[in-house]
């Protein structure tokens, strides 16, 4: 008997243990990028040129994340995720998704930390890859370019988002977010909305609304995709995201307003899965400024070795013109210049 306790003793703190345990995952995703990029100052000698082969790690990471059960209807969830360069040029981690949370199955999940904005969870239509995984800022050495696409969602401090259980017969999720600013003390704090249709069916339609979290200012954006290999025989899936910003500077602007139409295509010719895909981004206003313009296109592909190593190669452009800044000094705002942003690359992605 005391043998069948301490069995069952055992059994039960192992159970307890494998729940308590937490999942190790990351991503890594190195590249070769040849990279030409030019920058024409409005100012003499402050002309920017690159035209280099790079060794680049995309959004390569390291994550912990878990749950367990608190009482019969309400999980602990847990997430910590860290941004990490593994070609070493950023020796450092970074904080992507870190939060601590409930997971209720009447009212919800709750995530406190840091999170990624609501804006995100209408996102689907973004396909590319590599370099051009983005739907926001493109990088130039030293930071000599900001804003080369509309503004982007990123991971917000000191918030918390709520995101609504799926309830059968409703094929509608909305998510709420509320950020405080801890960063100073004039107590501003954001907040954000999004709301996702999704049937199953193949068509997908958002809408969100976001206050000073990614800008000091509002956005709104919805999007839409359609999987055509639902409805016809094509395996094609094409989307579409259009967004307004408006910045609350200290003078008058214009509202940036951005498109992104996408298109990706499964491969049936390969012996395991491949696709390709297009991407064009275009900006008008770019942060807020008149007359400052950028568009983007992009093709690319990926072959899938196993579930889990997939290799990439992708090409793109981004033009912008009439870039300008703001002297947060004087108030003046400044035309920079003109910039142009060609890159090839092929890389290797491994998620574990």
């Amino acid at each position: 008997m005391k043998k069948l306790l301490l069995a069952t003793a055992v059994a039960a703190l192992s159970v307890s243990a494998a729940n308590a345990a937490p999942t190790v995952y990351g991503k890594a995703f190195l590249a070769a990028d040849y990279v030409n990029a030019d920058f024409d100052s409005r100012v003499a000698g402050a002309d920017f040129d690159e035209d280099t082969i790079e060794i680049n790690s995309h959004s390569s990471r390291l994550g912990f994340k878990g749950s367990e059960a608190m009482t019969a209807n309400t999980d602990v969830i847990y997430r910590l995720e860290y941004g990490t360069s593994i070609d070493g040029d950023n020796a450092t981690f970074s904080n992507r998704d870190t939060y601590l949370g409930l997971n209720n199955k009447q009212f919800g999940e709750f995530r406190v930390g840091k999170n990624q904005s609501s804006l995100d969870r209408i996102n689907n239509v973004v396909v590319n890859q590599g370099y051009w995984d983005n739907l926001g800022t493109n990088e130039m050495e030293n930071d000599v370019v900001e804003a080369l696409n509309m503004a982007d969602s990123g991971r917000i401090n000191s918030s918390v988002i709520w995101t609504s259980p799926k309830y059968d017969g409703l094929p509608l999720q909305v998510s709420a977010m509320y950020s405080s600013d801890d960063d100073n003390f004039n107590n501003d704090a954001g907040f954000g909305v999004a709301a996702m249709f999704d049937q199953g069916t193949g068509f997908t339609a958002g809408l969100a609304y976001d206050k000073d979290q990614n800008i000091n200012g509002d956005i709104i954006r919805g999007t839409a995709t359609v999987d055509l290999g639902k409805y016809i025989a094509a395996p094609v899936t094409v989307g579409a995201l259009y967004q307004v910003a408006d910045y609350d500077y200290d003078r008058n602007t214009e509202k940036e307003k951005g498109l992104i139409v996408s298109a990706e295509m499964g491969l049936t010719n390969f012996a395991r899965p491949a696709s390709i895909y297009t991407q064009y981004n275009k900006t008008d206003n770019l942060n807020g400024w008149n007359d400052a313009n950028s568009d983007q296109i992009v093709v690319g592909g990926k072959y899938m070795y196993k579930d889990n190593i997939i290799a990439h190669a992708y090409a793109g452009m981004n033009s912008a013109e009439d870039l300008k800044t703001l002297n947060t000094d004087t108030g003046m705002v400044a035309t920079r210049g003109d910039a142009d942003v060609f890159v090839i690359g092929t890389g290797l992605e491994y998620l574990f």
